[in-house]
């Protein structure tokens, strides 16, 4: 067995939880590779199945339950701060505001499978104020499902898992090793197309102070509010005369933006 896997395999339950806590806690990791592990360990016999689910369980609740708390009591500008650790910001808010004003509740369940929703999911819970039973209980379900499902799946294929690590082995590297390149590539990927978005994004940008210089002057702008009216929900202050549509709207209600003046975009 790789020395790495060995040291997984000693230590598979402390590692999960570590890792596992880590990633729900907003650190761009992925849980699937050590899921996986754990899974093919525990079908060898080398881990409980059982075990590993509940430490998987666990640890995402503790996380979870943290981001919750947070949400509840600061309100918007914790998700803004966790989406803004992830590679895709953007999007992360966009997500989740769109699976929770769709779902709702129910958008607990899937939220682990989706990148971005999984972490950002919680707070926005307690922005809400779902109650703390209710948000464990949902939480934990879809936590269960998609833990069992990737551990499961490591359990199935624990043989093709075996035989990767070998053929990797024969090259002189690991399988853990392999996995956290990889992973380091396509990080520093990610980050390098997110800082190229971003250094073209502060060509355009206005600085808060700048348009209310702008307004006190006079100047004809129009200010189109484009958050998501989830947003809107949970910190319901606009900037005055400002045009509240959605992006979901724009091809509906484009007709009420002004063509003969400079137009400032806001969104969150």
């Amino acid at each position: 067995m790789d020395h790495n896997l060995q040291f997984v395999a000693h230590h598979g339950y402390s590692v999960l939880f570590l890792w596992v806590l880590a990633e729900q806690s907003g650190l761009p990791i992925p849980s699937l590779p050590i899921l996986l592990a754990t899974g093919a360990m525990a079908a060898s016999g080398e881990l409980s199945f059982s075990l590993t689910l509940a430490i998987a369980l666990v640890a995402t609740l503790i996380a979870d339950m943290g981001w919750y708390e947070l949400g509840r009591h600061k309100g918007m500008k914790v998700l803004n701060f966790l989406c803004k650790m992830s590679l895709e910001p953007d999007s992360c808010v966009r997500q989740t505001e769109l699976a929770f004003s769709k779902q709702g509740l129910r958008s607990l369940l899937i939220a682990k499978f989706i990148p971005g929703l999984s972490t950002a999911a919680p707070p926005l819970a307690g922005i809400f104020g779902l109650s703390r039973w209710r948000f464990l209980l949902y939480d934990a379900i879809g936590t269960l499902a998609w833990a069992g499902l990737f551990i499961g799946l490591g359990a199935a294929f624990n043989k093709q898992i075996k035989e990767i690590e070998q053929a990797i082995s024969r090259f002189g590297a690991s399988l853990l090793t392999t996995a956290i390149v990889a992973l380091a590539l396509y990080l520093g990927w990610k980050f390098i197309k997110r800082e190229m978005f971003i250094r073209e994004l502060r060509i355009a940008r206005l600085q808060p102070s700048e348009l209310k210089e702008m307004m006190d002057a006079g100047e004809e702008v129009v200010v189109l509010d484009l958050r998501h009216p989830v947003e809107f929900e949970a910190d319901p202050y606009s900037i005055v005369g400002a045009l509240r549509i959605s992006p979901e709207e724009l091809a509906t209600r484009h007709d009420l933006i002004p063509r003969d003046r400079d137009v400032i975009l806001y969104c969150t």
